[in-house]
């Protein structure tokens, strides 16, 4: 027998199948070590047969590397799936294991734990122990008495020596055992839960139907959640698995706790803000079938279950769902995948759907569900619109409109709660010298430096870097610096001047880098421990406080004034994701959004909450335009340490593409230019963009990746995105 390996090395030059004999049994999926060259390298068994026409020497598999296959036969088929969208075959197998499973870094965590030995009484057990041995004797007792116990909680209660020599005595005997290393979530009750008419609706539609695509496009508050684990409930009781997807890390927590309390311990968590150690458990437990509700971020649509029945994707609008960075993919088209070889059904829910996903819902390619009412039966929070060029006429340059100032007196006075939302981190977004103008930027990056006071730093949000601030401009020597634009860390002391008696938390990727960071917050802020939650678009979706009356919206026009064809849409899902925050309970809700754009279209359909009128805007104006879904955008981003490099780079992909364009016919547009931020971790950026027509994606994108590969060499590298969600 033969057997087809794939070593675990991502160069595209090796990233092809190795033959082997194996002197043991080995199974299609197994990790193993074998002899590559002149090293042992890892690798994955992917296929076996009865012949080889290899010309090399074949030789044995070293090793297993565990007791089971760890790559299920279905992400055998999906991995071959992902490789024909350009991706190398071994960065899709590495995406479906811990991490830290390769090079053995993380192990099952076992634990040593001490019994009683119940064969001797405990007389006679004494009579063993010298009289002297006082601790001994005294742990005999207590062992007697609790039966079993952690050894080393024992030893440190005692001494290990005394311990020591009662196993060795066989008064207690030595047990490993295997210890599951379970991730925190917020507690929360079980709840009996009598559906609304909608609800129930939506879910007999779900689980009468067939398998497909469900789009369940409800306002927030309308319950979605509770639909969801009734659809899992109703999979589970057929024997089959479930996914749920979240797009934040930050709700993973909640949602825990809410499954945790509905299904117990066949809810599985998966994602990168766990330790490593909690990762591997909670992959193994999906694995062996322990557990079987995978719940969690984008990587858990990599869950390794068998016989699903449904994958959910929450929020299913949000741009985390796709990966920017290598192996890139799309998680619906993986979750598509993985629904299709399995019968299952895969929802699709969202309060302000993509507009792609709700054309193809209007098409009829997917079943629509629309809940148009909030399970509380209370009406959606209203939406003031505050003009900030008024309010600098009127003498206030200060972060806060007098009308927000206002409502948040008024709110800490009732006792209720407050969230702000700034999708800006850091203190402010840059600074610059008044008398020169200059402004610190990354050494790395084609980007100005972000202040952050707290730790007194100019930082770069694209790569990291850090660099301490500075007093007086070091071109011209000037002392007074302007900042720019106003940061999370800002809003906080802002909230501090004004109500020095508020209690305020931060939530943003400064405040969230620890591993329990998240929980910490949402249980503060959700045990009414502050009053106040100043936060970026990680406080916008799924949170459920039932005290949160007023919702601020900082600056409405952050993401509006984007070179994207997606910034009006991505706007209006922002806005209406956070103003849903407010009156989710009993008490009614009431936000407050400034902008400096008050007469733009968009805030008038999300003041209104108003879907249905801002897509059939936006999608005339695509049809017209002719973006997407119209047409399939496809970008080859080409990265080089040098300018010209990166230019030649693109200007050999645009001849060979023009090439293509006049030989086959579904290229209607085809313009190569620098990437909006030129320089990326110390890398120039040049890209070419190709607009296709829809009917032509499948004949056009092979020669398209083919085009892409060849560009690769050793001084430039290719990337090829479709769709991108940020024109960067």
């Amino acid at each position: 027998m033969f057997y087809e390996v794939i070593v675990d090395i991502s160069n595209s030059e090796i990233d092809k199948v190795f033959d082997y004999h194996a002197p043991f049994s080995v199974e299609v999926g197994h990790r193993v070590l074998v002899p590559f060259g002149r090293r042992q390298v890892e690798g994955f068994v992917v296929g076996k047969k009865e012949s080889s026409d290899c010309k090399y020497d074949i030789k044995d598999i070293i090793m297993k590397l565990d007791e089971y296959p760890v790559i299920l036969p279905e992400m055998l088929e999906l991995a071959r799936f992902m490789a024909t969208k350009n991706l190398r075959m071994i960065d899709c197998l590495r995406l479906f294991i811990p991490s830290k499973l390769r090079g053995g870094r993380v192990k099952i965590l076992k634990k040593n734990y001490l019994s009683y030995n119940t064969e001797l009484s405990l007389e006679e057990a004494l009579q063993l122990l010298p009289k002297s041995a006082k601790a001994q004797r005294a742990i005999a007792i207590r062992m007697q008495k609790d039966g079993i116990v952690g050894e080393t909680e024992l030893n440190a209660e005692y001494s290990p020596t005394s311990v020591k020599a009662l196993v060795e005595r066989g008064i207690l005997i030595r047990l490993i055992q295997e210890e599951s290393r379970i991730p925190d979530s917020l507690k929360r009750d079980a709840k009996v839960v009598t559906l609304t008419d909608e609800q129930q609706s939506a879910v007999d539609t779900i689980t009468d139907g067939e398998a497909g695509t469900y789009l369940i496009h409800g306002v927030t508050g309308s319950g979605k959640t509770e639909i969801y684990m009734n659809v899992i409930e109703k999979v589970l009781s057929e024997g089959k698995t479930a996914i749920m997807l979240v797009p934040e890390i930050s709700l993973t927590p909640q949602m825990h706790g809410l499954f945790r309390a509905r299904f117990g311990d066949e809810v599985s968590v998966l994602h990168s803000g766990l330790s490593d150690g909690e990762r591997y458990d909670e992959w193994r437990r999906l694995l062996l079938g322990q557990a079987r509700v995978a719940l969690g971020a984008r990587s858990a649509v990599f869950a390794p279950l068998k016989d699903l029945g449904v994958i959910i994707i929450d929020e299913e609008h949000d741009n985390s769902y796709v990966s920017e960075s290598n192996p890139r993919y799309f998680t619906s088209e993986v979750a598509e995948f993985r629904a299709k070889y399995n019968q299952a059904k895969l929802l699709l829910g969202s309060a302000t759907p993509a507009l792609d996903t709700y054309h193809l819902a209007m098409q009829g390619e997917y079943k629509l569900i629309t809940l148009k009412n909030r399970v509380n039966k209370k009406q959606m929070p209203t939406i003031e619109t505050i003009d900030m060029r008024d309010e600098i006429r009127m003498g206030n340059m200060g972060v806060f409109s007098a009308p927000l100032i206002s409502a948040l007196e008024q709110t800490l006075k009732d006792g209720n709660q407050a969230m702000l939302f700034l999708n800006r981190r850091g203190y402010a977004s840059f600074k610059r010298c008044k008398s020169c103008g200059f402004v610190p930027k990354c050494p790395n990056c084609d980007v100005s430096l972000t202040y952050h006071q707290e730790d007194n730093t100019l930082r770069c949000h694209y790569c990291g870097a850090k660099y301490r601030t500075i007093t007086k401009c070091p071109k011209c020597g000037y002392e007074d610096l302007k900042e720019g634009k106003t940061g999370t860390e800002k809003v906080v002391d802002e909230v501090k001047r004004l109500f020095p008696n508020a209690r305020v938390l931060r939530m943003d990727n400064d405040t969230t880098k620890t591993k329990d960071s998240y929980v910490q917050i949402l249980s503060e802020f959700g045990e009414g421990k502050a009053d106040i939650l100043v936060g970026t678009q990680m406080i916008a979706k799924g949170h459920d406080f039932k005290n949160v009356t007023l919702v601020g919206i900082i600056d409405a026009d952050l993401s509006l004034y984007y070179s994207d064809y997606r910034s009006a849409e991505r706007t209006f899902q922002l806005i209406t994701q956070v103003a849903g925050r407010a009156g989710r309970e009993q008490k009614p809700g009431q936000v407050i959004m400034q902008t400096y754009s008050p007469r733009h279209y968009v805030y008038g359909y999300a003041k209104a909450y108003d879907y249905e009128g801002f897509y059939q805007k936006e999608i005339n104006s695509r049809e017209l335009t002719k973006y997407p879904p119209f047409t399939k955008i496809v970008r080859l981003l080409v990265l080089a340490e040098e300018l010209e490099e990166a230019r030649a780079g693109a200007d050999k992909l645009t001849a060979r593409l023009v090439t293509l364009k006049n030989k086959k016919d579904g290229m209607r547009n085809l313009q190569k230019m620098s990437a909006p931020l030129k320089r990326l971790r110390n890398f120039y950026r040049y890209q070419v963009v190709i607009w296709l027509d829809r009917e032509k994606e499948e004949e056009l994108m092979p020669y398209i990746y083919q085009i892409a590969n060849e560009g690769n060499t050793d001084k430039v590298t290719v990337f090829t995105e479709i769709n991108p969600q940020q024109m960067l």
